[in-house]
């Protein structure tokens, strides 16, 4: 399988998104601040920081700070991927704007020259995990981002980014390493449409479940699996296969549901709104982001969907979906 970009309607996107035109369109409307933003997406601000965030985690939360700098990665990519509007993208940039961009975890690195194997690096330091289940499979889901990111912009994969980044993948604990059930069988990774399909609907049986329990089982289904598949999508097929075992391992511990102790957290409230409405983010509260799931969630289903290209399973997860965002 070839990367993402083979897919012509996120060319076209994409395209949307990097267009002159409608920069241009901006600046005769007079609209400053919705240049600023599409100069964000353009010039990935958000992917840059979010790197920064990354490499700077293991020296302060490494949870907690990792999963902002990898939700920054994941907002540029959901807005980009899906042609997010430009009232929805701003309110997006302007969320980072006002909590993490001006942080020190965001603060920029010295410039150096890049690291020729970053992405190999990376990439061996998630492999050396051998098939343990880590806290939630998050060093496969922020090894992604990190390897995306350096792909998109090489320049900022410098000796202290690359180092931060291992060291951050290199920090995650094991969580629930049980032995996985022979039941479970992803398809391979590399065939993104049935993986694609296995993990919406692992993500759908979640979301049941542990209604009532809060959503994080389901959400994490949707972000580990789907990093699996962009890594695969990337030509990265050997990592992704690497984590088979830590995948399969989580899908055994999701099936099993709630277990005794677990805490109850009360369920979101019905909503027609979707983090691709513009509404939802203009609703959402400048100091309401979490430590970015608000972003991660939602990135990796709606990456999944147009993966799987299933109008059914689509269908039957829109309706539940509120759950999770």
């Amino acid at each position: 399988m070839g990367d993402r970009t083979m897919n012509p309607s996120l060319d076209r996107r994409r395209f949307a998104m990097g267009s002159g035109a409608l920069i241009s369109g901006w600046l005769l409307a007079g609209d400053r601040q919705s240049n600023a933003e599409e100069r964000s997406l353009t010039e990935k601000r958000l992917v840059r920081l979010g790197l920064n965030a990354l490499a700077r985690a293991p020296e302060m939360n490494y949870f907690a700070d990792g999963h902002r700098g990898a939700s920054m990665i994941s907002a540029h990519l959901m807005c980009v991927d899906n042609g997010f509007d430009d009232v929805a993208a701003g309110r997006i940039v302007q969320l980072f704007d006002l909590n993490w961009a001006p942080s020190k975890l965001c603060e920029p690195f010295p410039e150096q020259d890049p690291v020729p194997d970053a992405v190999e690096q990376v990439g061996k330091a998630l492999a050396e995990g051998g098939g343990v289940l880590r806290e939630v499979g998050h060093d496969a889901i922020f090894a992604m981002h990190a390897i995306k990111a350096f792909r998109m912009l090489p320049e900022t994969a410098t000796p202290e980014r690359v180092a931060g980044i291992c060291n951050l993948i290199k920090a995650f604990k094991p969580w629930r390493d049980i032995q996985p059930d022979d039941a479970v069988d992803p398809p391979p990774f590399d065939d993104s449409q049935a993986a694609s399909r296995f993990i919406l609907q692992e993500a759908s049986d979640a979301i049941d479940r542990f209604v009532g329990y809060g959503q994080g089982f389901a959400g994490h289904m949707l972000t580990f699996g789907q990093s699996l598949v962009e890594l695969a999508a990337m030509g990265d097929v050997e990592w992704a296969e690497s984590c088979r075992t830590a995948f399969r391992k989580y899908v055994t511990v999701t099936r099993l549901g709630p277990q005794p102790g677990d805490r109850k957290i009360k369920d979101h409230p019905l909503s027609p709104l979707r983090p691709r409405d513009a509404e939802y983010w203009q609703k959402r509260g400048d100091k309401t982001l979490g430590i970015g799931h608000v972003f991660k969630y939602p990135y990796g289903y709606y990456d999944l969907l147009a993966r799987a290209n299933d109008p059914e399973l689509a269908s039957r997860l829109d309706a539940k979906a509120y759950h999770l965002f």
